[in-house]
């Protein structure tokens, strides 16, 4: 069985809802008893973006970026049964015209892990895993001032099943995600989509996301390549020289790296970070990002309990 501090990371990409603490999309497990939890730093910025399908530059915004800070954890309720969290503060930020940017606690994320199923397989180890949860928002921030808004504002509904797949130091991960989206309500009475609706109630079309990731364990310090995707299933195009809308259509690519580098002291202290690229999108900010985080586990169990051995 894992016994692991999960690997973190927090992306903010501008049109796009953050993706959140990626614990519950990695192929690993906290073990009964245990607590991890610490902060994370993530810093995101784009200066091009895509207007439907157009790449384009607006002088209007210059470089959009978004600072945020999570507090994340997870606990291990039994050796198959994870309870995961995580609360972001962001700020976000343009360097031309005169949108001003915001600022505020974003979403409450909660997810529940199961590992449904572990069984050796040729010289490895191949696990599945199911993932349900969703986000709320925490506060009454706007929605509908994007791209400078710190979130979009719609509770979700996500349903994950991973599988993982280990043979000695190294692995395979790949996962989906549907998220459910509620509606939002704006401060307007009537808005354009592709076509005038009289109403302040926005229909939020929901999401695919998937992530396929290789990489290297040993002794709790992992490596990871990553691509990731996010489409949603309708919506809309941002119109010709418009604001986005939270209602777009907003798909994108990404590729990037996580890694986790564990402390020999003190035992169970660990640096996490990543960095993602975003190769291609629609009605999205070709965005760069970086994250870095320290994340410590408290043992409620046995001493033997806080091992964070990785290997199968």
């Amino acid at each position: 069985m894992k016994k692991v501090i999960p690997l973190v990371c927090l992306s903010l990409l501008h049109f796009v809802p953050p993706v959140y603490s990626q614990t519950e999309s990695d192929g690993l497990k906290m073990s009964k008893n245990n607590f991890c939890s610490g902060l994370n730093y993530n810093y995101s910025s784009w200066i091009n973006y895509w207007e439907g399908t157009f790449k384009r530059h607006n002088a209007n915004l210059g470089k959009v970026s978004s600072q945020a800070v999570a507090l994340m954890g997870n606990y291990g309720i039994s050796e198959r049964f994870n309870i995961i969290f995580s609360l972001p503060y962001v700020q976000t930020h343009a360097t031309a015209g005169t949108l001003k940017g915001q600022k505020g606690l974003q979403d409450l994320s909660v997810f529940v892990k199961w590992l449904a199923f572990e069984k050796s397989l040729k010289k490895g180890t191949i696990s599945l895993y199911s993932v349900i949860g969703g986000s709320t928002p925490t506060t009454n921030y706007a929605a509908d001032f994007l791209p400078l808004s710190i979130g979009l504002k719609s509770r979700t509904l996500n349903i994950r099943p991973i599988i993982d797949y280990q043979l000695k130091n190294l692995f395979v991960t790949v996962s989906g995600n549907y998220i459910h989206r509620y509606n939002i309500k704006v401060e307007r009475n009537a808005y354009y989509t592709d076509k005038l609706i009289y109403s302040n109630e926005v229909f939020m079309p929901n999401v695919f996301s998937s992530k396929f990731g290789i990489g290297y364990r040993k002794e709790d310090m992992i490596f990871e390549l990553v691509i990731d995707t996010w489409n949603t299933l309708g919506g809309f195009d941002i119109r010709k020289n418009d604001m986005p809308f939270p209602s777009n259509k907003m798909n994108m690519a990404r590729a990037g790296v996580n890694i986790k580098f564990p402390f020999k002291k003190p035992n169970g202290l660990a640096l996490v970070a990543n960095s993602f690229y975003t190769l291609g999108g629609r009605n999205v900010g070709q965005s760069s990002s970086i994250m870095v985080g320290l994340f410590y586990v408290v043992g409620f169990g046995s001493k033997k309990d806080l091992s964070t051995q990785t290997q199968k």
